[in-house]
């Protein structure tokens, strides 16, 4: 018998010669590469057995499901009819990212879709986009940033602290938040969020804690920041029972870091694996939630969900105690999910990717570019929206084309003129490169109702 384990050795020990043999090889190297040999066909014998006994254990719980019902893996066709759809806005968005929903309004699992007014071209499913689908979670219709949110603080701190202790609070965003890949806290915060037992239950997540730990209460790249501003209480009969006026806010925008980043990219090839599909829509690839990656995808995304929340509680609260003051009030959401949602009577999946949660009441934040005016809302929960709102203002141009379009000093002139404060930031970031945000929430006025606003002044991102 050979060191490495292969089909042949399962087969000897009473294997189907099915999809499970290439399921269990590769279970096994995966998460068994450094066991010997016999052990693991020990193991596995005991699951051929009885796979009933093994269905959810977090490594043989896969091969128990391939032997207790063998599927044929067949390529999906795209229904020849979209689902239901409603776009807001749609003379303001472009093309390719209609195209990309109407793709994914034929996926054989879709139920109902929406675009939101800031929707842009996105991978998959299109940035400002909602889907429902029935019983099956698309990894990609998440996102790769899952939890990706907005977190508002809202402090008794008269806004006149903008002016009179700028520097001080340029000092608080450049020493104590961190971006991007590298940067991390020398004094690391904690999170009951570490005591879960998914980290040691799912092999992935256990390779993943301890670098969740070290970037705990870090923010991403691209569009993420911390900034401190200006908000402004217009609806007399707001949650928090303040009073209509100005308060010092501070705003945080980021996601999951590399715990999402890595739970995206392995579930999301499972699902390609799992429901091939035709080239042009193989990044919508589903799992279905009655299998055993789909719903160990669901706990880990929610864990995700919860460490971006953990991280954002983290950033706050060391700005908090910077300040000296509690806050008054915390708005925040996530805008990069999935979450199970009854829509006409019927349960479904609803994923948001840069998507604002809007059921009736249901409070959130829509920020704009670093120069504009963001907005705090109420939802007004309208099913036709799958019960969501815009995530911002939207990309008006790409990434790509903000370096060739604008320059740093431009970008200096505009902040200038807005009275704006940046540390870091680059070209692709420019205030420029978003939509009129006043376009944007005059598109959704069905969608959500204003509560307040936010005007940055102070913006810190990564470098």
């Amino acid at each position: 018998m050979g060191k490495k384990l292969s089909g042949k050795d399962l087969i000897k020990i009473g294997f189907p010669k099915s999809n499970s043999l290439n399921i269990t090889l590769g279970q096994i190297n995966r998460y068994q590469k450094k066991r010997k040999k016999v052990q693991i066909l020990t193991d596995a014998k005991k699951v051929l057995e009885n796979p009933e006994s093994f269905k959810g254990n977090a490594i043989w719980g896969k091969i128990a499901e391939s032997l207790c019902n063998p599927v044929e893996l067949k390529k999906h066709k795209l229904k020849s009819v979209r689902a239901p759809f409603q776009i807001y806005g749609e003379n303001e968005i472009e093309e390719q990212a209609k195209f990309q929903l109407y793709d994914a309004l034929k996926l054989p699992i879709a139920v109902q879709g929406a675009l939101m007014p800031d929707a842009h071209a996105g991978y998959g499913l299109p940035i400002g986009s909602v889907l429902a689908t029935d019983n099956a979670v698309i990894p990609y219709g998440v996102g790769v940033d899952i939890g990706c949110r907005m977190s508002l603080c809202v402090y008794p701190i008269p806004v006149s602290y903008l002016k009179g202790k700028k520097q001080q609070l340029l000092n608080i965003l450049s020493e104590h938040t961190k971006f991007g890949m590298y940067e991390t806290h020398k004094i690391k915060g904690d999170s009951e969020i570490f005591e879960r037992s998914l980290f040691n239950e799912i092999p992935l997540l256990k390779r993943l804690k301890s670098k969740a730990y070290q970037q705990l209460g870090t923010s991403g790249g691209g569009n993420h920041f911390v900034e401190f501003g200006i908000i402004t209480i217009t609806d007399q009969n707001n949650e928090f029972g303040l009073p209509l006026g100005q308060f010092l806010g501070v705003l945080a925008h980021s996601g999951s870091r590399g715990l999402g980043a890595n739970i995206a990219k392995h579930y999301t090839y499972l699902a390609t694996k799992q429901t091939p599909l035709p080239k042009n829509v193989q990044q919508l690839a589903w799992l279905d939630l009655n299998t055993h990656d789909g719903q160990e995808y669901w706990l880990a995304m929610n864990l995700a969900g919860d460490y971006a929340k953990a991280c954002h509680d983290d950033i706050h609260k060391r700005i908090s105690k910077l300040l000296g003051e509690k806050w008054l009030a915390k708005i925040e959401n996530h805008h990069n999910f999935a979450w199970k949602e009854i829509i006409n009577g019927k349960e479904v999946i609803v994923h948001r990717k840069g998507a604002t949660p809007a059921k009736k009441g249901e409070l959130g934040i829509i920020p704009a570019s670093m120069t504009s005016t963001g907005f705090i809302v109420r939802g007004l929960g309208n099913t036709n929206s799958l019960n969501s709102a815009s995530h911002g203002a939207g990309r008006l141009y790409s990434r790509r084309k903000c370096k060739q379009l604008f320059t740093n000093s431009e970008i200096k002139k505009e902040l200038k003129k807005q009275e704006v404060s940046l540390i870091g930031g680059g070209v692709d970031e420019a205030p420029m490169a978003y939509k009129n945000i006043k376009n944007v929430m005059a598109n959704q006025l069905e969608l959500v109702e204003v509560v307040g606003t936010f005007q940055p002044k102070v913006v810190r991102m990564d470098k």
